[in-house]
């Protein structure tokens, strides 16, 4: 279990508490790991389409990433094997994203 941060998670039923890195999201670890690995997967499908990327996925995708670096300090004396193993699993795919973009010209679709 999560130590105490900003209460109970949002998602009906679930009574995990929030770390402090994720007070904002309202959200405990494994629903916001569920949620960005949903929302990595979803841009990598649409890069791979060749469809352009919405500025506001690409914040969300660095807030993510930043998320999960703090959590993982905030976890670095007591990590639970599990949640480490995704939280990292992540960073690499959003690494690998950000290498994607990089070699493929990756439009940011851009309102006029």
């Amino acid at each position: 279990m999560n130590a105490p941060g900003a209460g109970s998670c949002r998602r009906a039923g679930c009574p995990n508490s929030i770390p402090a890195a994720l007070a904002n999201e309202q959200l405990c670890l494994e629903h916001f790991l569920d949620d960005a690995f949903l929302r990595t997967d979803q841009t990598f499908g649409r890069c791979r389409e060749g469809r352009a990327m919405n500025p506001a996925d690409v914040e969300w995708l660095l807030s993510d990433a930043l998320a999960i670096v703090k959590n993982l300090e905030e976890k670095a004396s007591d990590p639970q094997p599990q949640h480490r193993d995704r939280m990292l699993e992540l960073l690499l795919m959003l690494a690998n994203l950000h290498e994607y973009v990089a070699h493929h010209s990756v439009q940011l679709d851009r309102p006029a």
